[in-house]
């Protein structure tokens, strides 16, 4: 029996199962940067391995703020490798990127104050330890008992150990909680390492492997939408 449900946030809630790196993609698109996919994509691994390591996101910071300076450590690392780029697509780009967040924000809020009213949500996330502005700034911040966010924790995805943190903070057994995320190898993996069950919102990875052909996910879907029903369906 599924007593409680562990949530991962970005690609998860904020994407409708897109990866961050598709979406920052399609911006860089439609803003006419003229960079080639190989070279955003070590650009965007740049940019992910700087903020985790150093203090760059404040915990003040809303997500416009995270999206702007993610943005601009990857120009700064494009630039640095030969690319002439207009830093004023920065602002463009993040802002494109937040809309796409709070839209998908808030097609997933109806779906979590559902699930709020019959179980305990915990927030299992590699974050920048400014997760929790983030959540309240959008507005679902109160469907959440506790938030176990990697920069506040020390531990990050694909660690099962921030996983087994969420289910703690549930304070049921493994078994007996479910972990719904978009990675299969961060969170579908990681979670079931610890005993959880798993549900793979499984749309657009950027490198997972979403053609896993021996899913161990306890179930698997395409859209947020039908997270209730398919939590319901594991009993």
């Amino acid at each position: 029996m599924i007593k409680g449900i562990l949530f991962d946030y970005g690609g998860t809630i904020d994407t409708n199962g897109l990866h961050w790196a598709n979406v920052l993609w399609e911006a860089y698109q439609h803003n006419h940067v003229k960079v080639d996919k190989e070279a955003f994509a070590s650009a965007y691994k740049f940019g992910e391995r700087a903020l985790a390591i150093h203090p760059i996101i404040q915990p003040h910071h809303v997500f416009y703020d995270v999206l702007f300076l993610k943005v601009e450590q990857q120009f700064g690392y494009l630039k640095e490798n030969g690319y002439e780029l207009d830093s004023q697509a920065i602002e463009a780009i993040a802002r494109e990127c937040d809309r796409v967040a709070r839209t998908s924000v808030e097609k997933a809020a109806p779906v979590l104050e559902k699930l709020a009213a019959e179980y305990p949500l915990v927030m299992v996330s590699n974050f920048y330890g400014n997760l929790n502005s983030v959540l309240k700034e959008f507005g679902i911040a109160h469907y959440f008992q506790a938030v176990v966010e990697s920069a506040v924790v020390g531990v990050r995805k694909p660690d099962p150990a921030i996983w087994q943190l969420g289910v703690e903070a549930q304070g049921f057994l493994p078994h007996e909680c479910v972990a719904v995320g978009d990675s299969y190898s961060k969170d579908i993996l990681a979670a079931k390492a610890t005993g959880a069950k798993a549900v793979w919102l499984n749309v657009a990875g950027f490198e997972d492997n979403t053609e896993t052909k021996a899913s161990v996910a306890d179930a698997e879907i395409k859209d947020f939408a039908q997270v209730a029903d398919t939590i319901k369906s594991l009993g």
